[in-house]
């Protein structure tokens, strides 16, 4: 198994989300454990109890998938040990973050830090903007230069490309209702769902979020990772490490190019797709993008189980 360690993103968060790993594995309870003394409040509890209108805030929901994430990867590595070396780590937007704590590019606790400041600049800029954002379904390929076009003419930006079928478009609401009549008159376009979200994510009205998580990413060690990870805003392997803080600047507010972050991670020999955290999202989109890939999924103990090395 060649494996590439993909991590989830906001919007996959269930409460309970991570209760299993924490009663059942020594090592994923100690992360919830050192998250809840290093925060003001108790990410356990939100996981494990809620309530769902909590746990759906921006400044809950990423600090909770993110220790989720870790918690899950814990105890996958207390199970397999050094059995599943990675290829290659990424995350979708918020699941940057894990990818990189994965590679040892900062440490836990740091990540911790990032993540939670990062939820509290980006709540603030939701509630600073009036901001929506829509989800383009295609039948086949998208035309994704297309879309761009019509997004850019309208004043709003493509927030992501998730599969070859799937484009998010983000900014303000009446561009984006624009955009979206222009978008209907497309060939090949199967339906467009408005989003039921805080805001306009990865558009230029995160932009100025972007710029304040630049002090707090000043204030962070990046090193030299040890996995090689692909990052959301240029679709790439970072090759110099050096290079880490200034993508995730970009990433707030940049698309988020995971079609080209999977084909990635293919090209460093990845035939199998292991997500850790909550939900099935990036599994999902990575059969769309390349159904050859062999794919896991780690959201609680039981999901450990059913994986044969």
């Amino acid at each position: 198994m060649k494996a590439a360690f993909i991590f989830s993103g906001q919007g996959a968060q269930r409460v309970g989300m991570g209760k299993d790993i924490f009663d059942n594995s020594r090592a994923g309870a100690a992360v919830y454990r050192e998250a809840d003394s290093l925060l003001d409040w108790s990410v356990s509890d939100v996981c494990f109890n809620g309530p769902e209108e909590k746990l759906t805030e921006s400044r809950y929901c990423q600090v909770a998938i993110f220790v989720t994430s870790m918690a899950c990867l814990a105890a996958f590595r207390e199970k397999f040990g050094d059995a599943v070396k990675p290829v290659g780590a990424a995350g979708l937007s918020l699941g940057e973050y894990g990818a990189l704590c994965c590679a040892e590019s900062f440490s836990f606790a740091d990540g911790l830090r990032l993540v939670a400041r990062r939820a509290e600049l980006m709540d603030a800029a939701c509630r600073e903007t009036s901001g929506t954002m829509a989800c383009v379904l295609t039948k086949g390929a998208a035309p994704a230069d297309t879309i761009r076009d019509i997004c850019a003419g309208c004043g709003i930006d493509v927030a992501n490309y998730n599969s070859p079928g799937q484009i998010v478009i983000s900014g303000v609401a009446d561009g984006v209702s624009r955009a979206c009549e222009q978008i209907k008159g497309l060939e090949n376009i199967r339906r467009i769902i408005p989003l039921n979200v805080a805001g306009a994510y990865h558009s230029r009205l995160m932009a100025k979020a972007g710029e304040q998580l630049r002090s707090v990413l000043d204030g962070v060690t990046i090193r030299q990772n040890v996995v090689p990870v692909a990052q959301n805003v240029t679709g790439k392997v970072t090759e110099d490490f050096t290079q880490i803080k200034a993508n995730l600047v970009s990433q707030v507010a940049g698309s988020v190019r995971w079609v080209d972050c999977v084909n990635a991670l293919s090209a460093l020999g990845a035939d199998t797709f292991i997500e850790f955290g909550p939900g099935t999202v990036l599994t999902g989109l990575v059969k769309q993008i390349d159904p050859s890939k062999a794919l896991l999924n780690v959201s609680s103990c039981a999901d450990l189980e059913k994986i044969q090395l």
